[in-house]
């Protein structure tokens, strides 16, 4: 197989610690502890090394990064090293004493979670009082402070009937982008999935929402809609194909071809700490193992579509069917497809479940009870 070229962007876990508890985090279900987080050192070189192979972007995740003290140090650094520096944040800790430095560090952008637009049931999705209100006095200081923001509503049946409200939340925030993100189904959100899918006809009219929003809105708020696979005929790139687009490294240092990768257990994952950045995503055997279109059998091998979508998600394939080379089974080509549209169904149909909370027991602030 031929050299990839460079990663477009570099997803830095920088911490598991977080002290909202939301049922549908990306976060694997077992966290790493504080104790095995890569230090500032480390993690300049691995910034430094990802410039230097190309990438454009990095984004400052979690958990939750703010619980960081070295984070504004790690903004200045990637800013240093050319990258557009994004920060994505739950938000509850942000105010104006945090807020300076990362601004002085070189952050270009922030994009903040909001669970609904009622305070009720947002405090109750994310599991922590309070946690609302704090969101959008975060969003409006970083307006107030000139940097771009964006509005992740992280979309689902206990909130999705507010979608129009969210639109209109995320206008008088200010915000230049919405990102309308139906949860998908990996980590958290797959284990609470019956708490969280939708109906078929939920998702058709949040589809035609968005699509009037857009055409209303349009040269004011870019709106991006991610979609349940579940309804899908077609199944989308997932983070643009397998190892080709997108680098995620986990607190502990771990390389990863997207955020969900954790959870084949059939693939081994290197650690910046033993090999540097670029042999990891040219050659390590985890990337390797799904980049391209070789390792594809029927019906991705021959379809027209194997470079557009790449087979779909390996992660959704190995969570549904315990396979990640199988198909994709949120594509109609394959024989899973019925099944996996049958459970959608019957889950959404049926009375959602209490939320099984996402705790991390070194958080900075417990979660309060919901």
């Amino acid at each position: 197989m031929s050299a990839p070229g460079p990663p477009l962007a570099l997803l830095a876990e920088l911490t598991h610690r977080c002290p909202l508890g939301c049922p549908y985090c990306s976060n694997p279900l077992s966290l790493e502890r504080v104790r095995d987080e890569l230090d500032t050192t480390i993690w300049q070189r691995v910034i430094g090394e990802a410039a230097a192979l190309g990438a454009l972007q990095i984004h400052f995740s979690g958990g939750e990064p703010l619980v960081r003290a070295d984070l504004a140090a790690l903004v200045a650094h990637a800013h240093a090293a050319g990258l557009y520096t994004n920060l994505i944040t739950s938000a509850v800790l942000f105010d104006h004493r945090r807020l300076a430095p990362l601004k002085h560090a070189g952050l270009d952008h922030v994009q903040i979670s909001l669970q609904d637009t009622a305070p009720d049931n947002a405090d109750r999705i994310a599991g922590y009082a309070g946690g609302h209100r704090k969101k959008l006095e975060a969003a409006r200081l970083v307006r107030g402070a000139g940097l771009a923001l964006t509005i992740n509503a992280v979309m689902h049946r206990q909130n999705l009937a507010r979608l129009p409200e969210m639109i209109d939340l995320a206008l008088e925030l200010g915000a230049g982008r919405l990102e309308v993100a139906q949860v998908q189904y990996y980590g958290w959100a797959l284990r609470n999935r019956p708490s969280l899918i939708p109906t078929r006809a939920e998702v058709a009219a949040a589809v035609a929402i968005v699509a009037a929003a857009r055409e209303r809105l349009k040269g004011r708020l870019v709106i991006d809609h991610v979609v349940p696979d579940y309804y899908a005929k077609r199944p989308k790139a997932c983070m643009g194909g397998w190892a080709r687009q997108f680098i995620n490294i986990t607190p502990s240092g771990l390389v990863l071809p997207c955020h969900a990768a954790q959870g084949i257990p059939t693939l081994r994952f290197e650690s910046v700490r033993e090999r540097p950045l670029a042999e990891i995503w040219e050659r390590s055997e985890a990337f390797e193992r799904f980049r391209g279109t070789a390792w594809m059998a029927e019906p991705c091998r021959s379809c027209e579509r194997r470079e557009i979508d790449f087979g779909g998600c390996r992660c959704q394939a190995m969570a549904i069917l315990g396979e990640a080379g199988e198909t994709d089974p949120a594509c109609a080509l394959s024989p899973h497809h019925a099944r996996l549209l049958a459970l959608a169904e019957a889950e959404s149909a049926a009375e959602p479940p209490s939320f099984t909370y996402r705790r991390y027991a070194n958080a900075p602030s417990e979660p309060a009870p919901a």
